[in-house]
């Protein structure tokens, strides 16, 4: 195979993003600055030379020039068809580009040299049968795209290399691979690489038309399908007139259906115009499907059912009673409320405004209370449906509001669903952990319920699903919690706030006895007359056996009570009927947990050292009574300063610092040796370490047992409480004051502190409890030093307790 080389040197002209190959012939734009240098510059430099002027046409792409380009020449310089000035420009031969010099004009000039390669002849029997090859493909792809004229003009070229060249001008290469055919000197290697390049193209091109064949054989089907369908429902019609029959169709039949229900008149618009749709779509297409399961779920909406209340206002406060003992909040506000809809009906106040008189009501309290259990007597008390909504761990939206029907599998939201269920647009709807409601990135439900809750907005609530109004005002919406700071802020400021603090021992007692009991006896298949358990055991069982604000864990230990008897009776070791008293509670279900820091052995008590001091907390399970604990570090190993342990959070921590700098500041008031608190290091630990800890409220506690450290004095056993602390050692305001006084009063306590801005919120606690609490409201700290340190002991100076 033969080559030349001749060295040139030429202007460059550079090409962005376009390729031209030898034996092509391109118009080229001279208003573009490089172009127009070019052939000035050629134009130039042939004045002195014989021939036609020459340009080196290099590709540029992405800024970048490539290694080959190709010897032009200029046939034409005049104007293009648009008007514009431009130059026909004729590609000769690759040049392997060289370094740069010098030249006349704007332009760069280069130096290279030719680089074309020639096929001797006569050709190989393998180059002659590529040249048969890429001729029948290029004429396949010309004769598909109606370019006879062309085919005659490559079926007339027999040289290799130009035979090669002339793919330059396929529309459908990329720019690199028309860089790859320029970079390619071979004449062979290019015509294969052309050649390949032409037969991907025609195998593309033919699954493209076999796929746009197959569509439109199935377009054609559908149409067929449709036209014969239609014919078929002619004929069918025809038959059913000659024979009487009334028509029986799916689409008529929703027709009739939506005629016949008694909907609202906006929903019964858009039913009509959703079975228009039905009519006119295929029974193949999934629109229909949609439409169907849609007009399903409006048809069997309760819209105009409604229960009649129960308007006995003594009948549904003895349900509430024989149902729940305590709860006494709750039952007060069913109460109203029904006394209020009775008025508002004798005075036919019904609807005022398009809103009827439903209720939004939180309760909010420790777990076992009762809470989701009122709801059913709720709903029984005034004679409603009752649903319960489970809102635990829900995080996606679209559970509250509902899917949009565009999406497969679409469901209305739980409230729609609800609404269902009961089969009435009045019933009691129980939103169950309200507070367990989370967030992702599917949405906020938090925020869904907003609208739902908001008794301005929700008679016009609109599910995603349903896309029309649906009224929630008649709804008594009772939502359960916790934890109330867990409720974010704009939901709870829709809802009106009950809180249930816990039951009273004397409660426990009553719950247990006409509750608990008989449930349980049921459970493990005993007879009332068979097991008898005493008010003194049950009393035990509540007091010393379980220690919170509800009756889940008193529940558990009196079936376990029940359990143990019932397997004695069946392994022979008891006979029944059986009487269980409080003596006999040890040798059933073992030693109590909780036995009442006053019950104990005075030697054994937290408080029997100094430094020791009880206050009261409010937990996620109720109120709780926390222990502070005081010590010194020896003044030889020990560093001066503060510690805290305990698991404290940053408002526990200000309070530790806010009682020491008071006891330092006024201590010689209270006669106390301050001097210590500036020497030594003070430690101050909150046993349970592993159980996060915060808030104001200990400020008395943690004051009262650094002043009982320094001074020797022990705390009272007997006493506990609760207050925010200055500076000054003002005693401010805190809250959960009737959690508290229930744990002191479940713990034995017989004497609690607190603020006395805080004395308006003993009305909430109960009678029994406060007659057995001895409470005394503060305003300074000096009094709850009074009234919490025991007397000075006479003699010896006091033992202060040192850190280790």
């Amino acid at each position: 195979m033969a080559s030349t080389s001749t060295p040139l040197t030429l202007p460059v002209l550079p090409l962005d993003d376009e390729i031209v190959l030898p034996g092509m012939v391109v118009p080229l734009d001279l208003n573009d600055t490089d172009v127009r240098a070019a052939v000035e510059a050629a134009q130039a430099a042939a004045r002195s030379e014989p021939g036609k002027p020459k340009v080196l046409l290099v590709p540029r792409i992405d800024g970048e020039y490539a290694g080959t380009g190709v010897l032009g020449t200029i046939e034409q310089v005049g104007r293009l068809a648009d008007g514009d000035p431009g130059a026909l420009i004729r590609g000769r031969s690759r040049v392997k580009i060289g370094a740069g010099t010098t030249g006349p004009g704007a332009a760069l000039w280069v130096e290279g040299t030719t680089v074309d390669q020639t096929v001797p002849e006569p050709l190989p029997g393998h180059v002659t049968e590529l040249v048969k090859e890429y001729k029948a493909l290029a004429t396949a792809w010309l004769r598909k795209r109606g370019a006879w004229q062309v085919v005659d003009r490559v079926q007339a070229i027999d040289d290799v290399s130009t035979l090669a060249d002339n793919s330059g001008y396929s529309p459908f290469l990329t720019t690199e691979q028309k860089v790859e055919l320029l970079e390619t000197s071979d004449p062979v290697t290019r015509l294969k690489l052309a050649t390949q390049q032409l037969r991907d193209h025609l195998a593309e091109q033919d699954v493209a038309e076999t796929i746009a064949k197959d569509v439109q054989e199935g377009v054609d089907k559908q149409q067929r399908e449709f036209l014969l369908r239609r014919q078929l429902e002619a004929v069918r019609k025809e038959l059913r007139e000659l024979n009487g029959e009334q028509e029986g169709e799916e689409s008529d039949d929703y027709r009739a259906r939506v005629e016949a229900a008694d909907l609202p008149e906006k929903v019964r618009e858009a039913a009509l115009k959703e079975v228009d749709k039905l009519e006119r779509s295929s029974d193949q297409s999934p629109e229909g499907s949609w439409i169907r399961t849609w007009l399903d779920t409006v048809l069997e909406l309760p819209w105009n059912e409604r229960t009649e209340d129960a308007y006995d206002i003594q009948g549904a406060q003895a349900i509430l009673d024989a149902e729940h003992a305590g709860l006494e909040d709750v039952k007060e506000r069913i109460t109203e409320y029904l006394a209020v809809r009775k008025r508002r009906s004798d005075r036919g106040l019904g609807v005022v405004g398009g809103r009827r008189g439903g209720a939004v009501l939180a309760l909010v309290g420790p777990p076992g209370v009762g809470k989701t259990s009122l709801g059913e007597s709720v709903a029984h008390a005034m004679g409603r449906k009752f649903v319960r909504v489970a809102l635990g761990g829900v995080r996606d939206e679209a559970e509250i509001r509902g899917h949009r029907r565009t999406y497969v599998g679409a469901l209305p939201g739980r409230i729609v669903r609800a609404i269902k269920e009961a089969g009435s647009m009045n019933p009691v709807v129980l939103l169950d952990e309200i507070d367990k409601v989370g967030s992702d990135f599917r949405g906020d439900p938090a925020a869904a319920l907003l609208e739902v809750l908001d008794p301005a907005q929700n008679h016009t609530f609109r599910d995603h699903y349903l896309e029309v109004e649906l009224d929630l005002s008649d709804v008594v919406f009772l939502a359960t919690a916790n934890v109330l700071e867990a409720i974010p802020e704009a939901l709870l400021d829709r809802m009106e706030l009950v809180r249930l603090d816990g039951y009273t021992e004397d409660e426990k007692i009553v719950i247990a006895r006409d509750h608990l009991l008989p449930r349980q006896l049921e459970r493990a298949g005993l007879a009332k007359d068979e097991v008898v358990i005493d008010e003194s055991a049950l009393r035990k069982l509540a007091g010393e056996y379980t220690r919170e604000a509800g009756v889940r864990t008193l529940e558990r230990s009196v079936a376990r009570l029940l359990r143990k008897v019932a397997a004695q009776h069946e392994l022979g070791e008891r006979e029944l009927p059986f009487t269980v008293t409080d003596e006999e509670l040890r040798g059933l279900i073992g030693r109590p947990h909780h036995v009442p820091e006053s019950a104990q052995d005075p030697a054994e008590r937290r408080t029997a050292v100094p430094g020791v001091a009880t206050g009261l907390a409010v937990t996620g399970a109720g109120g709780d009574v926390l222990f502070v604990e005081a010590s010194l570090a020896d003044p030889e190993t020990g560093a001066a300063g503060l510690t805290l342990t305990g698991q404290l959070g940053d408002v526990m921590k200000e309070s530790a610092q806010i009682a020491l700098s008071f006891l330092r500041s006024r201590g010689a008031e209270l006669e106390l040796p301050v001097g210590d608190l500036k020497d030594r290091g003070v430690h101050i630990h909150f046993p349970a370490g592993a159980v996060p800890k915060d808030g104001p409220s200990a400020g008395v506690t943690m004051t009262t047992a650094l002043a009982s450290l320094l001074s020797g004095r022990l705390v009272r056993t007997d006493v506990a409480m609760t207050g925010e602390v200055s500076l000054t050692g003002r005693v401010l305001p805190i809250g959960g004051v009737k959690q508290k006084l229930l744990a002191a009063h479940r713990a034995g306590v017989t004497t609690v502190i607190i603020p006395k801005r805080n004395e308006a919120d003993l009305d909430d606690v109960p009678a029994e409890v406060l007659d057995k609490l001895d409470v005394h409201a503060v305003t300074d700290v000096r009094q709850v030093l009074e009234l919490a340190l025991s007397p000075a002991t006479n003699g010896a100076a006091p033992e202060v307790p040192v850190a280790a």
